[in-house]
Protein backbone atom coordinates (compact mmCIF):
# COMPACT_ATOMS: atom_id res chain seq x y z
CA UNK A 1 0.00 0.00 0.00
CA UNK A 2 1.21 3.80 -0.21
CA UNK A 3 0.10 7.30 0.94
CA UNK A 4 1.42 10.70 0.38
CA UNK A 5 2.04 12.91 3.38
CA UNK A 6 3.91 15.68 4.84
CA UNK A 7 6.83 14.66 7.12
CA UNK A 8 6.20 15.78 10.23
CA UNK A 9 8.23 14.19 12.81
CA UNK A 10 10.27 11.65 13.42
CA UNK A 11 10.05 9.38 16.27
CA UNK A 12 12.74 8.25 18.62
CA UNK A 13 14.52 5.13 17.59
CA UNK A 14 14.48 1.74 20.08
CA UNK A 15 17.44 0.03 20.19
CA UNK A 16 17.40 -4.08 21.33
CA UNK A 17 18.64 -7.70 21.84
CA UNK A 18 16.99 -10.68 20.86
CA UNK A 19 18.43 -14.20 20.00
CA UNK A 20 18.92 -13.43 16.63
CA UNK A 21 21.43 -10.48 17.80
CA UNK A 22 20.87 -6.13 17.70
CA UNK A 23 17.29 -4.64 16.21
CA UNK A 24 16.70 -1.26 15.60
CA UNK A 25 13.28 0.25 15.19
CA UNK A 26 12.28 3.68 14.32
CA UNK A 27 9.41 5.69 13.17
CA UNK A 28 7.76 8.88 12.17
CA UNK A 29 4.52 10.39 11.34
CA UNK A 30 3.47 12.32 8.10
CA UNK A 31 -0.02 14.54 7.28
CA UNK A 32 -2.04 13.83 4.69
CA UNK A 33 -3.25 16.59 2.27
CA UNK A 34 -6.56 15.70 1.91
CA UNK A 35 -9.38 17.91 2.50
CA UNK A 36 -9.08 16.38 6.15
CA UNK A 37 -5.51 15.94 6.46
CA UNK A 38 -4.99 12.58 8.89
CA UNK A 39 -1.73 12.30 10.70
CA UNK A 40 -0.48 8.58 10.16
CA UNK A 41 2.37 6.95 11.99
CA UNK A 42 4.78 4.69 10.67
CA UNK A 43 7.53 2.10 12.00
CA UNK A 44 10.42 1.28 10.47
CA UNK A 45 12.55 -1.70 11.15
CA UNK A 46 16.13 -2.19 10.52
CA UNK A 47 19.26 -0.17 10.55
CA UNK A 48 18.64 0.71 6.50
CA UNK A 49 15.05 1.46 6.81
CA UNK A 50 16.07 3.70 10.08
CA UNK A 51 18.76 5.93 8.54
CA UNK A 52 16.91 6.30 4.93
CA UNK A 53 13.90 8.31 7.60
CA UNK A 54 16.27 10.10 9.33
CA UNK A 55 17.58 11.37 5.98
CA UNK A 56 14.72 13.57 4.92
CA UNK A 57 14.10 16.75 5.48
CA UNK A 58 11.24 17.44 8.08
CA UNK A 59 8.29 18.86 5.95
CA UNK A 60 9.24 17.27 2.93
CA UNK A 61 6.66 15.49 0.55
CA UNK A 62 6.95 12.38 0.87
CA UNK A 63 5.70 9.03 -0.63
CA UNK A 64 5.35 5.70 1.95
CA UNK A 65 5.39 2.41 0.80
CA UNK A 66 3.88 0.02 3.67
CA UNK A 67 2.41 -3.06 5.26
CA UNK A 68 -0.36 -3.07 7.88
CA UNK A 69 -0.19 -5.31 10.33
CA UNK A 70 -2.55 -6.30 13.27
CA UNK A 71 -1.98 -8.85 16.20
CA UNK A 72 -3.87 -9.45 19.34
CA UNK A 73 -2.62 -9.32 22.77
CA UNK A 74 -4.96 -9.68 26.49
CA UNK A 75 -8.09 -9.74 23.86
CA UNK A 76 -6.68 -6.26 22.36
CA UNK A 77 -5.64 -6.05 18.59
CA UNK A 78 -2.94 -3.53 17.80
CA UNK A 79 -2.44 -2.33 14.20
CA UNK A 80 1.34 -1.21 13.14
CA UNK A 81 2.16 0.04 9.81
CA UNK A 82 5.56 -1.28 8.31
CA UNK A 83 7.39 0.79 6.49
CA UNK A 84 9.03 -0.70 3.52
CA UNK A 85 10.05 2.43 1.44
CA UNK A 86 10.17 6.40 1.99
CA UNK A 87 10.60 8.46 -0.64
CA UNK A 88 10.49 12.06 -1.81
CA UNK A 89 6.88 12.47 -3.69
CA UNK A 90 6.98 14.35 -7.16
CA UNK A 91 3.58 15.05 -8.79
CA UNK A 92 3.44 12.98 -11.77
CA UNK A 93 6.06 10.78 -11.35
CA UNK A 94 5.61 7.04 -11.01
CA UNK A 95 6.02 4.96 -7.40
CA UNK A 96 9.34 3.53 -6.77
CA UNK A 97 7.87 -0.04 -6.93
CA UNK A 98 7.15 0.68 -10.58
CA UNK A 99 10.50 2.62 -11.42
CA UNK A 100 12.60 0.57 -8.83
CA UNK A 101 14.33 3.70 -8.06
CA UNK A 102 15.08 4.17 -4.42
CA UNK A 103 15.94 7.52 -2.40
CA UNK A 104 18.53 7.20 -0.01
CA UNK A 105 18.96 11.24 1.18
CA UNK A 106 20.56 13.28 -1.59
CA UNK A 107 22.18 10.32 -3.14
CA UNK A 108 21.12 10.16 -7.02
CA UNK A 109 19.10 7.12 -8.22
CA UNK A 110 21.85 4.32 -9.23
CA UNK A 111 22.02 2.92 -12.25
CA UNK A 112 23.60 0.33 -14.43
CA UNK A 113 25.55 0.51 -17.49
CA UNK A 114 24.49 -0.99 -21.20
CA UNK A 115 26.00 -4.39 -21.68
CA UNK A 116 25.27 -5.32 -25.40
CA UNK A 117 21.83 -6.02 -26.32
CA UNK A 118 20.73 -4.73 -22.77
CA UNK A 119 18.41 -2.07 -22.24
CA UNK A 120 20.14 2.00 -22.33
CA UNK A 121 22.34 2.92 -19.32
CA UNK A 122 19.13 5.01 -18.21
CA UNK A 123 17.52 2.32 -17.05
CA UNK A 124 17.25 1.42 -12.98
CA UNK A 125 19.32 -0.74 -10.82
CA UNK A 126 18.06 -4.09 -10.70
CA UNK A 127 15.63 -4.03 -13.35
CA UNK A 128 16.36 -6.85 -16.08
CA UNK A 129 16.00 -5.58 -19.84
CA UNK A 130 12.68 -6.73 -21.54
CA UNK A 131 12.66 -9.42 -24.18
CA UNK A 132 12.89 -8.24 -27.76
CA UNK A 133 10.07 -8.38 -29.66
CA UNK A 134 9.64 -11.07 -32.23
CA UNK A 135 10.08 -9.70 -35.83
CA UNK A 136 6.94 -9.33 -38.06
CA UNK A 137 5.44 -12.74 -38.27
CA UNK A 138 7.80 -14.67 -36.74
CA UNK A 139 5.52 -14.74 -33.50
CA UNK A 140 3.70 -18.02 -32.31
CA UNK A 141 0.05 -16.19 -31.77
CA UNK A 142 -2.39 -17.66 -34.04
CA UNK A 143 -4.07 -14.05 -35.27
Amino acid sequence: MEITGKLIQILPDVQGESQRGPWIRGGFVIETGDDYPRKVAFTAFGEQRVAMVKNIPMGQMVQVTFTPESREFNDKWYTDLRCSNIQPFVPGQMPAAATGYAWAGNQAPVQQPAAQGAAPATQPAGFASAPAMPAAGEDDLPF
